[in-house]
């Protein structure tokens, strides 16, 4: 390691102490308004059970406090928890959680059952060879309508009000630090930088406004920005935050610390990998390429220095700079892409939906299992036009290091006709479904909860030198102008509901948590004469926290849960007073 990145790398990673690069005054960027000045919000937000109370975080959350308050709603949840853990199962284990959650939620002879229970008995009875076993969504439309409208009068509600108003607070470049370069985008540099209010890491990709419109880049610019904002998958970097400086458009991006797959096929020993991690990867990106899909994004630009790796070893679709969103019933047209990866119908200029996609996933496929491209041998000098005739005219060569399996989606996934293509006409699940996957639990995958076959080291750097990473040269001849700005404010909108929930709610959580453990542990020291113990790090679990078993039942944990109720009830969480 050269020492100009290891000075990089410390500047990155070494501050922050004990706060993990919190500022010192992060409880006062995050003090919450007086209700009174949410109501303009109260009355403009949507009330939409699925949004609030489902797909963002902390109305999730919050909407689940407000029904614990009540036995019934509690149950509910308690029901929802036990389909979503089934769901996730492991196959030799499915059929008797399956039978445990009929057991103690569905069965008529249970000496207690609610109206809604009756019903799902009910229907239960009637289908009981449906593929959707437990039919969850019952439930989720029993609590969208009475219990979800006495939600919006609670005092949850009041507090999920604060917490839209603070993530509507307007962006700017104080609300970061700005660490080391890690590369270049398109219209300017990336590099790391770090939340002040909670520590969170992130990559900010800077879009100079003068490179911009030198480039007439506006609308792939905007495109770009209105997809990832659009996106909310596990499997394709998500957008954090979008703002602007006095020369720059800013989005601040996942920051994916493992690199890239081409400096891991290419730069870490022999070229390519076993077929089982190839197989791992290639599941990812096919279900980032399903939730793509579904929003009708064709992403059209799948190549290994495309596909970045987190601290975890899994992968995320980033540079969605020529992605585009596919009208329904509709097809488009385009002839964009990287060389040795466009598909047959792209290099002929014909229309298409997401075939490209699939076509993109088999080339790197097999480069992964190969360690060079199906149709371009690697530092070799071959002309545009001869890789596209490749393309077109002739059929890939497979060596030994291909199973049957991998040469047959490779070979499925390469057709040349996009009719005949894997995936083409049965979307995802029929790439899923082929035998090269069948090791592969995707509810278990995309839930997060499968370990990646390869895990970075944390005290790697897998980019390039700083000193390697060349620098933009100075944009002459074009000057900004107030008409510029209306295109600015569709870019620089601030927050992304989200991940902004998901990175606050985390990262709040756990900080109270371990503050009040500590409180609480040193009292309870004092009172029974108990030697203080060292307190964990910030990794570790609440349930981690408590180190003497008597607080962990009993009337003591109650207690302690009250007094610990008490006190988030007054800053940031609601947390129901009863202890089961």
């Amino acid at each position: 390691i050269s020492i100009s990145n290891l000075i990089a790398f410390c500047s990155l990673y070494g501050g922050g102490g004990n706060r993990k690069g919190k500022s010192k005054k992060w409880k006062q960027m995050l003090q919450f308004p007086h209700i009174s000045l949410c109501e303009e919000l109260r009355q403009t937000i949507e009330k939409d059970y699925n949004s609030l109370c489902e797909r963002q975080p902390i109305g999730r959350m919050l909407f689940r406090q407000f029904c614990d308050t009540r036995p019934e709603l509690r149950r509910c949840v308690k029901f929802l928890d036990a389909v979503a853990e089934y769901e996730v199962t492991p196959d030799e284990k499915r059929k008797e959680c399956g039978q445990e959650v009929l057991d103690k939620y569905l069965n008529p002879k249970l000496k207690y059952l609610t109206l809604l229970q009756k019903i799902l008995v009910t229907v239960h009875s009637i289908n009981i060879h449906s593929i959707n076993l437990f039919f969850p969504r019952l439930i989720h439309d029993y609590l969208s309508v009475a219990p979800f409208a006495d939600y919006l009068d609670s005092m949850f509600f009041n507090r999920f009000l604060q917490w839209k108003w603070l993530e509507r607070q307007p962006i700017t470049k104080n609300t970061f630090r700005q660490y080391r370069v890690l590369g270049k985008g398109g219209f300017g540099e990336v590099c790391a930088c770090q939340v002040r209010a909670t520590g969170k890491m992130y990559a900010c990709k800077k879009l100079e406004k003068k490179r911009i419109k030198k480039r007439k880049g506006e609308s792939m610019a905007l495109n770009e920005k209105q997809i990832l904002e659009k996106v909310n998958s596990r499997f394709v970097v998500s957008l954090a935050y979008a703002y602007e400086t006095k020369d720059a458009l800013c989005l601040v991006l996942t920051l994916m610390n493992g690199g890239d797959l081409k400096f891991h096929i290419y730069h870490m020993g022999e070229a390519g990998f076993e077929e089982k991690r190839a197989v791992f990867y290639a599941a990812e990106i096919c279900c980032g390429l399903e939730d793509l899909h579904r929003e009708r994004i064709v992403y059209r630009d799948l190549k290994p220095e495309n596909i970045l790796l987190d601290d975890h070893g899994h992968i995320r679709i980033s540079d969605l700079g020529l992605a585009v969103h596919v009208p329904e019933g509709q097809t488009i047209k385009g002839r964009v892409g990287t060389v040795g990866y466009m598909a047959p119908e792209v290099v002929k200029n014909e229309r298409y939906t997401f075939s490209p996609d699939w076509w993109a996933l088999g080339c790197l496929l097999y480069e992964m299992i190969e360690g060079q491209s199906p149709f371009q041998q690697r530092k070799k000098k071959i002309k545009r036009e001869e890789v596209e005739r490749l393309v077109k005219d002739v059929e890939e060569e497979y060596s030994s290091k291909f199973s049957e399996d991998a040469k047959s989606v490779c070979k499925m996934l390469l057709a040349k006709d996009p009719n005949e293509r894997l995936g083409c006409q049965g979307g995802a699940s029929e790439v899923k479904a082929h035998a090269l996957f069948r090791s592969i639990n995707f509810k278990r995958l995309e839930a997060g909860m499968l370990e990646a076959p390869f895990i970075p080291d944390p005290q790697a750097i897998y980019c390039k030198d700083v000193l390697d990473i060349e620098q933009f040269s100075t944009v002459k001849g074009v000057e900004l102008e107030p008409k510029d700005d209306s295109f600015y404010s569709k870019v620089s909108t601030g927050s992304v509901p989200i991940p902004w929930q998901n990175e606050v709610s985390a990262v709040i959580h756990c900080s109270l948590a371990i503050e009040f453990d500590q409180i609480h542990i040193r009292e309870k020291a004092v009172k029974f004469h108990i030697e203080p113990v060292s307190m964990p790090d910030q990794n570790s679990s609440i349930s981690d926290n408590f180190q003497m078993e008597n607080l962990k039942t009993g009337t003591r944990a109650c207690s302690f849960m009250t007094r610990f109720n008490a006190i988030l009830a007054n800053s940031f969480f609601f947390f129901p007073k009863n202890c089961d």
